[in-house]
C-alpha cells in the first residue's frame, strides 16, 4: 500500500513561487524494529534540505516496498512556520528468518531439503513464501518415491527481537513401491504394451540400480499422456483416460496397486486420398511418395511425415517454397477419415551463393567441402538436410542449422550455414588403474580439428586429427604420435601415419615385448556409409627377458624380429554415435599380407570379418540390445615356418571375454602358459539401460574359441561367461567396470569370476 498523508492545499500554487525544502526526516518503527534507519534512508531519494518533490515521495514509498522488509509504509507531512515541510516516516517491518528448520525428515537430509526451498536465514519473513517453499518439498518428495509424504509449517516469531524460527514438519511415510499396474477397458490393445510404453514400473530385480519402482506424480501424468498418444497414433482418436477412473489400492502400507480405466473409442481408417493443386507432378506419382493408404489405421505420426515427404519431393528437384497441407474430411458414410493433400507449388529455385556464419576457429573450406550443393546448383532440400548431417557427423559442431536465404534475384536463394562451434580439443593426465596393471600414470593431448600451419588460432581448424600419447603402468609403457589429413589435396582422400613404441610385460610372466614402429594408410569413402583403407605397417618387436623356465615356443624368438606388412579394410558404419552407440551396425573386413615382397623376418596373411549391430529396445531409460561377432584366422607362407605367437589370436581380459583373464582362453604350451592361436570366434550379447546421465547399467555373455591350426573354425573348444557391469565416463573418457562370471572353462582357466577396468578414448 503506499500512503502518503499532506496537509490540505492552501490554494493553487502561485506561478514562480519557490518550491518547499524539507526540514527534518525522522523514521518512526511501528510495533518491532529489526530494521536500522540507515536501510530507510539508504532506499529513499529525499534528503534533508533538499526540495520537496511529491513524485519522488512516491517511488521512494515504492523503492521501500521492493526491500522486502516492510509490511506497511506511511510517510507523513507535517509543515513548520518557516515555510519547510518535515517528514515522518512510519514503517511496519516485517519479521526476519532467525533459523530454517526441518522435522520428521529421516530419510532425507535438511541441507538436501534446504536446496529446495527459497526461505533463507537473515531474509524476510514472507508466510506465503514459506507456504510455497512447503509444497516444493513435499513435490520433492513425490519425485522421490513418497507418495504418501506429508509437509506442513510453523512459524515460532519472537516479538522481542523481530525474528522468527521457519519449522517445516515432515512426516515421510515411507516409499511405497508399485506391486502391479493394471487396465481394464483395453480391447484392443494389450495391457502388457501399454506397460511397456510407461516409465512407471512395478517394482523388479534391478529397480534399486534404475530408480523404478516406485509411484512419482509427475511421472505418471506424463505417462497417461504418452499412453493417449500411443493410441491415436493407432486410430483411436477418441481415447479418454479419465484422471477420475484411476484407482490406487493398497495392499500392504508399503505396496501399491494402480488400475487404469481406459476408454478406447473405435479405431478409425483412412478412406479416400487425393492430390489438390499439383500441376508439375502427374497425381499418380505423388500418390505414390506417399506411405500410408486408404484402408492405413489412421497415424497422425505418419501423416506428418508423410505431408514432410511430399515437399521434400518438390525440394528435391528445387521447388524449394512448396508448402502441403494436410486436410483431413470425416466420412460419415464409410466412417472412414479421407485426406486430401492441398498442394501450393512454388518456381524453382537454384543456390546463388553459400553463407557461413559461427565458424570462428574452423575454416570456411571445412564447411564447404562437406556440402553436396554449391553456387549454380539446383537448390536441392535433401541434399541441404543431408549436409547438415554431415557436418553434424564432423563433431566440429555443436549445433548445426542449414536453411534457404532469401536474395533480390528471381529464382535464386542463397544457403545459409550456421554453426555453433565445440570443444574439440582435449589435454588429459593423471592417474589410474585397470584390471590388467595396478597403476598407471598417463597424459594426453588431442584435437579432432586440428591445422597443423596455423598458430594464431591454437593449430586448430582445418579439421586434421592429431594426438600425442605418454603412458606408464607397472607393466608397460607407451609413446604414440598420430596424425591425419582428411582432405588430401582438398580430395575426399585421407592420408595418415602414426609412430608407437609400446612396451610391455603383462602379456606373459615369462617375456617382456617391445613393439617399435610406423603405420601410413589412405582412406577413401566409397559409397555412403562405406569406406576402404590401404595401409602400410613397418614394425620392430623385441622379446625380451626371456625366463630360462620358458617353453621353446619363447625360447626360439628371444631377440628383434621385424614385419613389413600392407592391410586392406572396408567399413561400413552407421551407428547413430561411436561411445554408448544406441542404433546401427557396423561391418568391417580386414586383410593383412607381411613379408613376401615387403621384406622383413615374418611371413603370413590375415582374414578378418567383424560385425556389430545395435538395437533400441524400449525408448524408457534408453534400453538398448547390442551383439558384437568376430571371426579370423592368419597363415604364414613362404619362409615362415609358423605365425609368431606374438601375432597370433588371443581371448580373455575386459575386451573379449570378460570372465576369464587376460589371454587366458586359447591354446596353451606345457607349462600351461598362453601361446595363442591362428583362428578364432567371439560372439557378445549385451543389454544395457540408462541410469543417470551417461551412466548405464549392462548384462552380457560373451563365448569364444580359439584353435591353433589356421581356418580351423571348429567350437568344439569354446568357452563362455555372463556378467554385468556399468558405462560411465571418467574424465571424458569411457569407462567400463565388469564383472565376469565364467560358465564353460578349461582345467587352466577355471580361476573363478573377473572383475574387469577398463578406460580410453577413440582417435
Amino acid at each position: 500500500m503506499l500512503r502518503a498523508q499532506a496537509p490540505a492545499p492552501a490554494g493553487p500554487p502561485q506561478a514562480g513561487a519557490a518550491a518547499r525544502k524539507i526540514g527534518t526526516i525522522s523514521i518512526r518503527f511501528i510495533g518491532i524494529a529489526n530494521v536500522s534507519e540507515q536501510i530507510v534512508r539508504t532506499n529513499m531519494q529525499l534528503r534533508e534540505g533538499n526540495d520537496f518533490d511529491p513524485a519522488i515521495l512516491d517511488r521512494d514509498i515504492r523503492s521501500l516496498y521492493r526491500t522486502g522488509l516492510f509490511e506497511f509504509i506511511e510517510i507523513k507531512q507535517e509543515d513548520t512556520p518557516e515555510g519547510r515541510v518535515n517528514l515522518v516516516v512510519e514503517v511496519t517491518p516485517k519479521y526476519r528468518v532467525s533459523a530454517v528448520r526441518f522435522q520428521g525428515n529421516k530419510q532425507v537430509k535438511s541441507r538436501r531439503l534446504q536446496d529446495e526451498v527459497t526461505t533463507r536465514a537473515n531474509s524476510a519473513l514472507d508466510e506465503r513464501t514459506v507456504k510455497d517453499d512447503a509444497g516444493k518439498i513435499h513435490e520433492y518428495y513425490q519425485k522421490s518415491g513418497y507418495n504418501q509424504a506429508q509437509v506442513s509449517y510453523d512459524i515460532e516469531r519472537d516479538r522481542a527481537t523481530g525474528y522468527g524460527t521457519v519449522i517445516f514438519k515432515i512426516r515421510e511415510g515411507g516409499k511405497v513401491r508399485i506391486g502391479r499396474i493394471n487396465f481394464d477397458g483395453n480391447q484392443r490393445i494389450k495391457s502388457s504394451t501399454l506397460r511397456g510404453k510407461m516409465e512407471t514400473k512395478k517394482w523388479g530385480l534391478f529397480s534399486w540400480i534404475m530408480g523404478t519402482g516406485y509411484y512419482k506424480d509427475e511421472k505418471f501424468e506424463d505417462d497417461i499422456n504418452k499412453l493417449l498418444d500411443y493410441y491415436r497414433e493407432h486410430g483411436f482418436l477418441d481415447a479418454e483416460i479419465p484422471l477420475d477412473q484411476i484407482s490406487y489400492d493398497y495392499p500392504s502400507k508399503r505396496r501399491m496397486v494402480i488400475t487404469v480405466h481406459v476408454d478406447e473409442g473405435r479405431q478409425y481408417r483412412i478412406g479416400d486420398i487425393s492430390i489438390a493443386g499439383g500441376k508439375l507432378y502427374p497425381e499418380a506419382l505423388l500418390k505414390a511418395v506417399v506411405a500410408q493408404k486408404s484402408g492405413s489405421v489412421y497415424n497422425p505420426t505418419k501423416l506428418d511425415k508423410d505431408v514432410e515427404a511430399l515437399e521434400d519431393f518438390y525440394g528435391r528437384d528445387g521447388y524449394l517454397e512448396t508448402r502441403v497441407r494436410l486436410v483431413r474430411k470425416p466420412n460419415v458414410a464409410t466412417g472412414n477419415i479421407d485426406l486430401e493433400y492441398q498442394v501450393n507449388e512454388s518456381e524453382r529455385f537454384l543456390v546463388e551463393s553459400v553463407k557461413i556464419e559461427g565458424n570462428d576457429n574452423t575454416k570456411s573450406i571445412v564447411v564447404l567441402r562437406e556440402l553436396l550443393l554449391g553456387p549454380g546448383d539446383v537448390f536441392n532440400t535433401v541434399l541441404m538436410k543431408r549436409s547438415k548431417v554431415r557436418l553434424e557427423n564432423t563433431r566440429f559442431f555443436e549445433e548445426v542449422n542449414t536453411t534457404p536465404e532469401s536474395t533480390n534475384i528471381p529464382g535464386r536463394r542463397n544457403l545459409k550455414i550456421s554453426v555453433r562451434e565445440e570443444r574439440t580439443g582435449n589435454l588429459s593426465f593423471g592417474a589410474g588403474f585397470n584390471s590388467i596393471e595396478k597403476g598407471v600414470l598417463f597424459a594426453e593431448i588431442s584435437q579432432s580439428n586440428f591445422d597443423l600451419f596455423n598458430r594464431r588460432s591454437f593449430f586448430q581448424g582445418d579439421g586434421q586429427k592429431f594426438r600425442l600419447k605418454f603412458q606408464i603402468g607397472s607393466q608397460s609403457s607407451e609413446v604414440l604420435l598420430a596424425f591425419e589429413e582428411p582432405w588430401l589435396f582438398e580430395r575426399q582422400l585421407a592420408l595418415g601415419f602414426t609412430v608407437y613404441r609400446v612396451s610391455s610385460d603383462y602379456n606373459s610372466a615369462f617375456y617382456e615385448e617391445v613393439r617399435t614402429g610406423g603405420e601410413i594408410h589412405l582412406r577413401k569413402l566409397l559409397f555412403e556409409y562405406v569406406e576402404g583403407t590401404f595401409s602400410y605397417t613397418y614394425e620392430v618387436v623385441d622379446i625380451r627377458n626371456i625366463d630360462p623356465s620358458a617353453s621353446a615356443v619363447f625360447q626360439s624368438l628371444a631377440g628383434t624380429h621385424t614385419t613389413s606388412k600392407f592391410g586392406l579394410q572396408l567399413l561400413r558404419d552407421t551407428r547413430d554415435r561411436l561411445i554408448n552407440t544406441t542404433s546401427g551396425s557396423r561391418l568391417e573386413f580386414i586383410t593383412e599380407v607381411a613379408g613376401g615382397p615387403l621384406g622383413g623376418n615374418t611371413d603370413y596373411y590375415r582374414l578378418e570379418a567383424r560385425a556389430a549391430h545395435y538395437v533400441p529396445i524400449f525408448r524408457f531409460q534408453t534400453q538398448v540390445f547390442g551383439i558384437d561377432a568376430r571371426l579370423g584366422s592368419v597363415k604364414n607362407f613362404g619362409e615362415s615356418i609358423d605365425v609368431p605367437f606374438y601375432d597370433r589370436y588371443f581371448l580373455g581380459g575386459p575386451q573379449t571375454l570378460r570372465g576369464f583373464e587376460f589371454r587366458e582362453v586359447g591354446p596353451k604350451d606345457s607349462f600351461g602358459e598362453p601361446v595363442g592361436g591362428k583362428s578364432y570366434g567371439f560372439l557378445s550379447l549385451e543389454y544395457s539401460i540408462a541410469i543417470v546421465g551417461q551412466m548405464r547399467f549392462a548384462v552380457f555373455y560373451d563365448a569364444g574359441f580359439v584353435n591353433y591350426p589356421s581356418y580351423d573354425f571348429n567350437p568344439a573348444n569354446y568357452n563362455d561367461n555372463w556378467g554385468f557391469g556399468i558405462r560411465m565416463f571418467i574424465a571424458g573418457a569411457p569407462a567400463n567396470l565388469d564383472f565376469g562370471i565364467p560358465i564353460t572353462t578349461d582345467k587352466i582357466n577355471k580361476k573363478g569370476s573377473q572383475f574387469n577396468f577398463s578406460f580410453g578414448s577413440r582417435f
